[in-house]
């Protein structure tokens, strides 16, 4: 099993990276496989190499700073691109948000990012409190020792839903499909 980390960053290595990192390290110890990309660059050739990781991944967290209250508008515009070049291959994983902040707007950020996991009908994964981090730098972060201790429990939980999944497949249980004909409602008449 696997799963993609998104960091929505514009800084590759900061704060967004060390939070996701000690996911990946909490996924890695359960034997799940990651892989935290780079998604601040939403260049077509970037969506287009992160929706085949998408593809084959079995879950998704996607991590975003917080930039005037809400995430970096570098991630919003990949999240955007990649919902609309991946969305098929995102319905039903499950997925988690994360997001960094020195100070404040952390859950405003993360209920724009649930957004793309709901319509997608995607499991959100959580922890014992709001899955964010504090600190202005790397170093600030490692010393916020109640968010790292959230990511791990993050990694964990998505770790046991994974494996749950699993053996429901295993077992025979199938995805929930769709209606076959998709309803549309428009009140401008």
């Amino acid at each position: 099993m696997k799963v993609l980390l998104i960091n929505g960053s514009p800084n590759e290595k900061g704060c967004t990276y060390t939070a996701l990192a000690e996911v990946a390290a909490s996924l890695n110890k359960e034997g799940i496989e990651t892989e935290i990309f780079h998604g601040a660059d939403a260049s077509e050739e970037n969506v287009a190499a992160a929706a085949e990781k998408v593809k084959e991944a079995d879950g998704l967290v996607v991590g975003a700073p917080v930039y005037w209250a809400s995430p970096a508008g570098e991630c919003v515009l990949f999240m955007d691109k990649l919902a609309g070049k991946a969305g098929e291959y995102l319905a039903h994983k499950p997925a988690a948000a994360v997001t960094s902040a020195r100070r404040s707007g952390t859950v405003s950020t993360l209920d724009v990012l649930y957004k793309y996991f709901l319509y997608y009908q995607m499991p959100i994964v959580s922890a014992f409190n709001w899955t964010m981090v504090h600190g202005n730098t790397p170093e600030e972060v490692e010393k916020d020792v109640e968010g790292l201790q959230i990511m791990r429990v993050l990694g964990q939980n998505m770790a046991w839903l994974l494996k749950s999944i699993d053996l429901g497949r295993k077992a025979g249980l199938k995805e929930p499909v769709l209606e076959e004909e998709r309803l549309w409602t428009n009140f401008i008449r």
